[in-house]
């Protein structure tokens, strides 16, 4: 990567107009990927990337810049040049860092660029043959496989530097099914924070037929009738309403500016009895965990809703200035190009009590979300609106008749108070989550949970 006495100097230039904090953070990045659509595979790119950002704190003001040339001058003359922005060049400074190894909890078996295109293309075609012969009705099929092996150094003014490296590994598949008028999709999209091992741990095949049986659940579906509801939301990528409309208000990004519903809540009750929320980057091998976040701190498990009452936000270094509180190993960033913020890991509803059958049952009329799609939140207010990717009307206590269409519409501080229903069987789904600091990978989760009414838009 870099050697500790260049890091040195360029903390040390950066610090040169007055700044009281500097941060060098560097990346070297392989990615692979690879697409087959219809059987064939239409694309196999492969990439390297590097850079190096540095970042300077002076208060509360912060400045951010970043190369992908490594030569000691260029490192150098970046630093000076965002140094220029906090004050005139005037300081002679000395920095002196010690390096920390971090404990590995996220070992790697099988580094996938050392894994032959053909194997991969061995799982992509399990998952797409499978996905193909579920219907006749299922027209096409897509599968996408994707790893990525990252390492970091960050190491900063403060006398930090560290290493990690990550290797995640996912699987993406699409199904469409039509009748020939119109086409319904189905999509999954497994993965872990693993080398190729990860197919020990995901099924190809069953991924292809869940999303087919949705394309085709969907393409017989009739349209979702609106209005206020009980709902049931599944387990696993159901979690993403809480990702979304609750997560993203308890982020320090949102938080330190008064940007949140939930600023200034530490300790008041807003969510039911029934609701324990957790980030936590800790979990062996899931999507979203981290050895270490993208400032260098370990990762941990942070309890943010206890039984319903507020604990704790997602806090990164700078807004935890603004805050005066801690870092708690959520800073992150898509790349050296972006300076780090607050950002969750793998962000779920705690397992509950209630059994998936007596939840289905309590309901009587309403709408089973089985799969959850896209949606967007306005952080300020909590208000959201969520596509229900595969839905079910419940008749009579039962799941009865596929429904499309279906969105879930409210605010997040109001779904909270009215989960009145939790399940035993807490599942993880697999997402990528975009905010100011780029795309990472996340993990969102929960148990089937039961809401007690809620706003479904329909057609």
């Amino acid at each position: 990567m870099l050697s500790k006495s260049i890091i040195e100097q360029v903390l040390a230039r950066a610090l040169s107009s007055g700044g009281d904090f500097a941060e060098v953070f560097v990346e070297s990045r392989i990615s692979n990927n690879l697409s087959m659509i219809d059987g064939k595979v239409e694309n196999l790119v492969a990439g390297r990337d590097f850079g190096v950002g540095i970042r300077i704190f002076k208060g509360l003001r912060c400045v951010y810049a970043y190369t992908n040339d490594s030569a000691p001058a260029s490192l150098l003359n970046t630093a000076q040049n965002a140094a220029a922005a906090i004050g005139d060049i005037k300081e002679d400074v000395t920095v002196n860092i010690t390096e920390r190894i971090n404990n590995n909890v996220h070992p790697i078996l099988y580094v996938p660029s050392g894994i032959a295109s053909v194997r991969k293309i061995e799982v992509m075609r399990k998952a797409y043959n499978s996905a193909k012969s579920y219907s006749s009705e299922i027209s096409q099929v897509v599968v996408n496989y994707i790893d990525r092996d990252q390492k970091i150094l960050v190491a900063n003014s403060e006398g930090l530097y560290t290493e990690d490296r990550r290797v995640r590994t996912r699987l993406a598949i699409r199904s469409v099914a039509s009748n020939g008028i119109e086409n319904q999709t189905g999509s999954e999209g497994p993965g872990r924070l693993m080398g190729f091992e990860a197919f020990d741990y995901i099924d190809p095949e069953h991924f292809g037929r869940e999303a087919s049986k949705s394309a085709v659940s969907m393409l017989h579906a009739r349209n979702c009738p609106a209005g206020r509801m009980t709902v049931a939301i599944e387990n696993g990528f159901g979690g993403v309403i809480f990702h979304e409309a609750c997560g993203h208000a308890l982020e320090a990004t949102s938080v330190a500016k008064g940007n949140s519903v939930f600023a200034g809540k530490l300790g008041q009750k807003i969510a039911s009895d029934k609701v324990t929320a957790i980030d936590d980057g800790t979990l062996s091998g899931q999507w979203g965990s981290l050895n270490i976040d993208d400032e260098g701190n370990c990762t941990r498990r942070n309890v943010l809703i206890e039984n319903g009452i507020l604990k704790g936000y997602l806090i990164d270094k700078l807004n935890g200035r603004r805050m005066g509180m801690e870092s708690t190993g959520s800073g992150r960033r898509e790349s050296y190009r972006y300076a780090p913020t607050s950002r969750m890991t793998n962000t779920f509803i705690a397992a509950g009590t209630d059994d998936n059958e007596e939840i289905i049952a309590s309901i009587g009329d309403g709408l089973y979300a089985k799969k959850m799609g896209g949606g967007s939140v306005n952080t300020v207010t909590g208000e959201f609106n969520f596509a229900v990717a595969e839905g079910y009307l419940i008749k009579g206590g039962k799941i009865q008749e596929p429904v499309r269409g279906a969105s879930l519409i409210g605010k997040g501080s109001d779904i909270l108070m009215k989960i009145d229903r939790v399940g035993k069987s807490l599942e993880h789904g697999q997402g990528m989550c975009g905010s100011s600091s780029g795309s990472i990978p996340t993990n969102v989760g929960q148990p089937l949970i039961r809401v007690s009414e809620i706003t479904v838009g329909g057609r």
